[in-house]
């Protein structure tokens, strides 16, 4: 009874009526606030502080309203109204007209915002095809200037900047251009506008870092690089446990100069702090300066040193999820690149990712870790697809999980996927080169020989010491034209220091003696072949490299010619590796050429025949490939003519540009024992594969 006493008394004192007009009008003024604002250059923090105002204002008005009451001689108590006479030309339905009229205009603003920002989608997706327009909500943070007075905490200085370019990263309204791109560049660069070109960004952030003791200094400066005009400049000078405090406040003035709309997880990114532990967070960044060194050099001393580090900083704190991520990368990346873990370091790996992301759920590269492990430690795709798009909805501008999603559909035969990912990576990494080589390398898969050679070329402009441009570059003329000349004259022009001699995990004898030498090899000058691999690395990993390649060009060449002791020593050290780790397929594939050069060819194809069985090309349609391919090669150097030529017109009709083309057929010399047979010509005379 009471309750409906209460209700009729709300009724009757207007309070429903204000409070469903004051929604409308809150709601119209909250769309003018988020549609309008934006477009006029209105700072984020007044559209929040317009929200606030309306939230705040609600329980004030209906206070009001029961309180008082509109009457036409003014605002009077609600008592005072009551007892004055009714007037016959009071408007009581007025508030039903202002729910009308508010609600069509919020519609009308709602539909106003939609095709503003549709158009300006479209606009921005047009500016980056054709280039001619950049948008304006896009930025490079540029490498930061060491001050410090010790040269060597430059390490400190790039972590500053990396880590506020990962915030930014996490802005879905903004285009933010990787760290490998921005690394090419100086901290100052004198040319700003063709800074703005080649990255495709409106604004860069340039900044300093001068550290000592416990005090660090950090300038920042955001310049709209078109116009080459500062925008703003801040200088910090804190306490070193206050320096995530600094990369937070730069990242939320950058975002409210760019008028960058910020989600509540996005805001809450941007203030997140990745350990409180700042000896931890040190020893982080300095495993960060290593692994970067590591990638680029793929040195075995650099990724030991880098994972020691990572280890130190989270002994220091067990919850620092970011480091944790790293080290899988970290782990992961020597083992595709250098050397396979066995089954029970990679549960130990699984373990390490799974820690991460129970640590930070929310954290996108603890995913992008995880995601690389079921791709390098497994080849488990569907998986690794899973974690790489959660991470890219964590982190809109993670270039990364867009690249390595492109590797994985390029391992599932999925050409056209791949290249696209590729192309969409690059959007937001334009100067990475090792990405850009593997377009060309993709290339090279689907025979487009003209696009192999243009991609490469643009590969090595980016960079000129990019083993995977020169590659790519060489497998044109090598697989596109068989111009053997042209491709000497090309290697002449490449560093001879460069990890192009290194040899694949995977393969057929030009991966088993590298890409440098197989150059030589085709020129048939094994001589300069064998003289490439004079030297071999400290490592057991180089020394396997060097004798089973010396190997197989020796076999190309017709006979060991006194190294037979050198031959012997390569079975050994193949054999007693192999017993440690039965299904290593580089030493399998080592070790068949070697056995082919001690004339044991049953047990060198048997060899071949396993590792194809181990990645068969419906696994993956990359490696499974270039397997298959050295399989054919041996079986067609032990007499298997019919069985080599089967393989080889499979090949022939996919994309398998990197295993088999038409021009290679014709001047590899590991074809000459069956270089006559009726067949293989009839390979030679008749079409490949061209394309997706």
């Amino acid at each position: 009874m009471k309750s409906a006493t209460l209700f009729a008394e709300l009724k009757r004192r207007n309070v429903y009526k204000v409070a469903v007009a004051y929604a409308v009008v809150g709601w119209v003024i909250a769309q003018i606030a988020t549609q309008i604002f934006p477009f006029l250059e209105i700072p984020n923090w007044v559209v929040r502080l317009v929200i606030v105002l309306i939230a705040i204002g609600f329980p004030i008005a209906l206070v009001i309203a029961w309180a008082f009451e509109a009457t036409p001689e003014g605002i009077k108590r609600t008592e005072v109204a009551d007892a004055m006479p009714t007037t016959r030309n009071h408007k009581r339905h007025a508030w039903i007209y202002i729910v009308i009229v508010g609600a069509a205009f919020s519609i009308g603003l709602i539909f106003i915002g939609r095709y503003t920002a549709r158009n300006t989608a479209g606009g921005t997706r047009a500016e980056a095809a054709t280039g001619s327009l950049i948008p304006q909500k896009s930025i490079a943070v540029l490498p930061f200037e060491n001050l410090s007075d010790d040269k060597g905490a430059a390490y400190f200085a790039d972590g500053i900047q990396d880590e506020i370019l990962t915030k930014l990263a996490s802005i879905a309204d903004l285009k933010v251009i990787s760290r490998t791109s921005t690394a090419k560049y100086k901290s100052k660069p004198e040319d700003l506008k063709t800074v703005s070109q080649q990255l495709g960004v409106a604004n860069v952030l340039e900044g300093s870092v001068q550290k000592a003791a416990d005090k660090v200094r950090v300038n920042v400066q955001l310049i709209d690089a078109r116009a080459d005009s500062h925008l703003w400049a801040r200088s910090y000078d804190r306490d070193i446990k206050d320096v995530f405090a600094v990369e937070s406040e730069v990242a939320q003035e950058i975002a409210d100069s760019l008028q960058a709309k910020l989600s509540p997880a996005e805001a809450k990114t941007l203030a997140a702090t990745p350990t409180k532990d700042t000896v931890a967070y040190d020893l982080f960044l300095r495993a960060e300066h290593e692994e970067r060194l590591a990638e680029n050099s793929l040195s075995p001393e650099s990724y030991e040193q880098a994972a020691a580090w990572y280890q130190q900083a989270i002994a220091r704190d067990p919850n620092f999820a970011l480091a944790t991520a790293r080290l899988v990368r970290n782990r992961m990346d020597r083992h595709w690149f250098l050397e396979q873990m066995t089954d029970a370091e990679l549960a130990e790996v699984h373990s390490m990712a799974e820690h991460a992301i129970a640590l930070a759920p929310t954290l996108a590269e603890a995913h992008v870790a995880l995601g690389n492990y079921f791709y390098h430690g497994y080849r488990q795709y569907e998986q690794a697809l899973t974690e790489f798009e959660r991470a890219l909805q964590l982190q809109p501008n993670a270039a990364t999980a867009v690249e390595y999603s492109g590797y994985v559909h390029r391992r599932q035969g999925q050409w056209a996927r791949c290249l696209d990912e590729f192309k969409r990576a690059l959007e937001e990494d334009p100067r990475n080169a090792l990405l850009a080589g593997n377009v060309a390398a993709t290339y090279v898969t689907l025979r487009m020989w003209k696009e192999t050679e243009r991609a490469a070329q643009h590969t090595l402009e980016l960079d000129p010491r990019s083993a995977e441009g020169m590659r790519a570059l060489l497998d044109s003329f090598v697989r596109g034209s068989g111009d053997v000349t042209e491709a000497q004259r090309v290697l002449a022009t490449f560093p001879a220091e460069n990890k192009i001699l290194l040899t694949a995990d995977f393969g057929d004898v030009s991966n088993v003696m590298g890409a440098r030498a197989y150059v030589f090899v085709l020129a048939r000058d094994f001589k300069a072949a064998l003289k490439g691999w004079e030297a071999a690395g400290s490592t057991a990993i180089d020394q396997r490299h060097q004798l089973s390649a010396r190997a197989a060009i020796r076999v190309l060449s017709g006979g060991l010619n006194g190294a037979e002791a050198e031959t012997e020593k390569a079975r050994q050290l193949l054999e007693e590796r192999l017993r440690e780790r039965p299904n290593e397929i580089s030493s399998i594939t080592q070790l068949s050429w070697v056995y082919l050069a001690l004339k044991r060819d049953r047990e060198s194809i048997n060899l071949a025949r396993k590792a194809a069985d181990l990645l068969p090309p419906e696994k993956d349609a990359l490696d499974g490939n270039i397997l298959q391919a050295g399989l054919a090669e041996l079986e067609a150097r032990t007499g298997a003519a019919s069985d080599a030529i089967a393989i080889l017109h499979r090949l022939l009709t996919i994309p398998a540009g990197e295993t088999v083309s038409i021009a290679r057929l014709k001047i590899d010399p590991v074809w000459d024992p069956i270089r006559n047979d009726p067949d293989f010509q009839q390979l030679l005379a008749g079409k490949e594969h061209v394309g997706p």
